[in-house]
């Protein structure tokens, strides 16, 4: 079922106040995640000399722009969220955007690498295409995507006040593929367990040069 111009908003307005509502509890519970593994996947396939240009795409609180400014990298944050944009800014001195994922606004071909971990999953399917253009946009020729979503069958509704879309690797990389992307790694995550124990799916992808 195709959503209208008063689906999308109310996906957004209801998962936006959601995340405004529980800011705290949600940086206070994330603070200590261990994400490593998804930073160094990015980072070992970016074709440059730091300091890199990185978006954290979706960034909440700021944890991991304080990560990679403390790499040396000069990283920008993007959340819909207008209280992880003020939690952000404030912890991490980095630039943060509160954009409205589904009106984005980037600047071209300005970034080496972007960092869309635990968020992609909340855009609805038929709106990624789009999305993931004007990432592909705002990425430097040969720039990295690295993202990481719950993965599914291929569903999508709502997770009490949270707006989810749930894909399996097949669906995910056709997605990316007609995006202009080229893959270069996927993995499961937490590492090391049985795959109906890694419920999560992070892939890595190229803008061609």
């Amino acid at each position: 079922m195709k959503h209208t111009a008063a689906d999308l908003h109310a996906i957004t307005a209801t998962t936006l106040s959601h995340y405004n509502a529980v800011a705290e509890s949600f940086r206070e519970g994330t603070r200590d995640h261990d994400v490593s593994q998804n930073i160094d996947a990015l980072l070992r396939h970016i074709q440059g000399q730091a300091p890199l240009h990185i978006l954290d795409f979706g960034c909440g609180p700021g944890r991991d722009l304080r990560t990679f400014t403390a790499m040396g990298h000069v990283a920008v944050g993007l959340d819909g969220s207008e209280a992880f944009a003020r939690m952000a800014r404030q912890d991490s001195g980095c630039e943060v955007w509160q954009q409205d994922f589904l009106e984005l606004d980037l600047p071209a071909e300005r970034f080496d690498g972007i960092f869309a971990n635990a968020v992609l999953f909340h855009v609805p399917v038929q709106e990624l295409p789009r999305v993931l253009q004007q990432l592909h946009t705002t990425l430097k020729p040969g720039g990295v995507l690295f993202s990481s979503n719950p993965r599914g069958e291929n569903q999508e509704g709502w997770n009490g006040q949270r707006f989810g879309a749930y894909h399996d690797l097949e669906a995910w990389r056709t997605l990316l593929t007609q995006a202009g992307f080229v893959e270069l790694e996927h993995y499961y995550r937490p590492a090391g367990l049985p795959r109906e124990q890694q419920p999560w799916l992070a892939s890595v992808w190229r803008k061609p040069a």
